[in-house]
């Protein structure tokens, strides 16, 4: 066993583990990470966000998805393989991780590969995968970013190949003809949409009435009228009792009696914090109720020198959000200026098309009594959509009646995650409506979707002003 020290330990080198690593050794302090995995990067970079988003593009690529507007569905290329998306899929981790190794080098952070617990709450434990004990590790700060990992019941029969979570169903070997996704949630949707697109029969089974409620009402209804073109079918109010694998595939028995088959099923029921076998209450801190480390505004736990960030804190558990929430603890901890995490930020879901969101919903404005107004601007209206493919999408611009500030802004459709941005910073600038009305945009563009949007709700008002 080896005995090591440092001023900094980080626990898991996903998006809050890193950004708080490099925040640390900007200032100076010298810092070790410990993860579990045999590469960096935390279940974000290996198994989740980046995996995800790239297949999601390999697959919008290799079928010519976007070219349907223009050539009809018998003209685009169908028959992708598993080889053809890993192919891809492997490019862009080998990069990422390149990448994020050169970042630790750069600032000189030693990185330990080993499974962390607690000792105390300044020692650290680290164990090999035959769990031989390789280190002793002191900190006088340590950084919880362990993650989360895929909700996995013991009464479901997980295997490789037919009853799969989001990590298991990167290594299947073929692309399945028929998939049942049990959840609506932001995981299920995104890949039940991925394999819509590759032309396997999906079925979406949910509690809920509809896919990925939280949303505005208006945006989920357009979400699922464009699931439903590309052959995706949602089935709402219904509760899986049961989970049975045959020679075939999966069968899904319901409490009210109805039955489904698919050659696979991703179970996609939520998601929980990673904390099996870091024994945090060997440091003196117990675990919420939901199973997430509980931390103050400064992401700061029990322990005046444990901090905790990322999806073992809880919501919103974003890639975007950890890696900020990660950056500030670290900022707190050295006794630099800071300031509270913002309740104001946009939230990508990167399901086909995708969908961007900041602010307030529609139906949150009408509990909360407020007088608005909506501009819409249809992404038929749009003449760069026309140009790359008329993809079906819409900008919603929710604003105050009498002030005309932007409360919120609902965008579904292509680059939707991109252009959400120009309204995320006149937002934070407590902008009007006529901001965007007054502003030259780039033609033919996305952007001028505000624009559009915005003169459609301008002039609902104007003769009211």
């Amino acid at each position: 066993m080896e005995e090591l020290r440092a001023d900094l330990l980080v626990v898991g080198s996903g998006p809050a583990g890193q950004k708080g690593a490099i925040q640390a050794a900007k200032l100076g302090k010298s810092v070790i990470v410990i993860e579990k995995d045999k590469f960096p990067g935390g279940s974000s970079l290996n198994s989740a966000t980046i995996p995800s988003k790239s297949l999601r593009e390999a697959i919008l690529d290799l079928t010519d998805f976007y070219k349907k507007s223009f050539y009809g569905k018998a003209k685009i290329k169908q028959q992708i393989s598993i080889n053809d998306l890993n192919f891809r899929l492997t490019r862009v981790l080998d990069e990422q991780r390149k990448n994020l190794e050169k970042q630790f080098n750069k600032n000189k952070i030693q990185l330990i590969h080993g499974v962390a617990e607690f000792e105390d709450k300044h020692h650290l434990l680290v164990h090999d995968r035959e769990n031989r004990l390789q280190y002793r590790i002191k900190g006088d700060c340590i950084l919880i970013a362990t993650g989360s990992k895929p909700r996995n019941p013991l009464n479901v029969p997980f295997d490789h190949e037919k009853v799969l979570d989001s990590t298991r169903l990167l290594s299947i070997d073929h692309l399945p003809k028929t998939l049942i996704v049990l959840g609506g949630g932001i995981v299920g949707a995104e890949y039940a949409s991925f394999f819509a697109a590759l032309g396997t029969e999906v079925i979406v089974i949910d509690k809920r009435e509809h896919i990925l409620p939280l949303l505005d009402k208006e945006i989920g209804m357009h979400l699922q009228k464009s699931l439903g073109e590309i052959g995706l079918k949602m089935v709402g109010n219904k509760m899986a009792s049961n989970i049975v694998k045959t020679i075939e595939g999966v069968v899904v028995e319901c409490s009210d009696g109805t039955t489904f088959k698919a050659e696979m099923l991703l179970y996609a029921l939520g998601r929980v914090a990673d904390v099996d076998r870091l024994k945090p209450d060997n440091a003196g801190i117990i675990l919420d109720s939901s199973g997430y480390i509980p931390v103050n505004a400064l992401f700061q736990t029990v322990v005046a020198n444990i901090y905790a960030a990322g999806d073992v804190i809880g919501p919103p558990a974003l890639a975007a959000t950890s890696m900020e929430q990660g950056r500030l603890a670290m900022r707190h901890a050295f006794g630099m200026q800071t300031h509270h995490f913002p309740s104001f930020y946009p939230i990508g879901i990167y399901t086909i098309p995708e969908i961007s969101s900041c602010g307030y919903t529609e139906e949150q404005l009408k509990e909360l009594g407020f007088r608005y107004e909506i501009g819409r601007a249809y992404y038929y209206e749009i003449a760069r959509n026309q140009i790359i493919g008329n993809d079906p999408g819409m900008f919603k611009l929710l604003f105050h009646v009498d002030t005309l500030e932007i409360l919120g802004i609902h965008i579904i459709g292509r680059e939707a995650t991109e252009v959400i941005h120009i309204g995320q910073v006149a937002m934070s600038f407590n902008a009007r409506i006529d901001y965007f009305i007054d502003q030259i945009f780039n033609y033919p563009t996305y952007a001028e979707g505000y624009r559009i949007a915005a003169l459609n709700g301008f002039n609902k008002i104007k003769h009211r002003r």
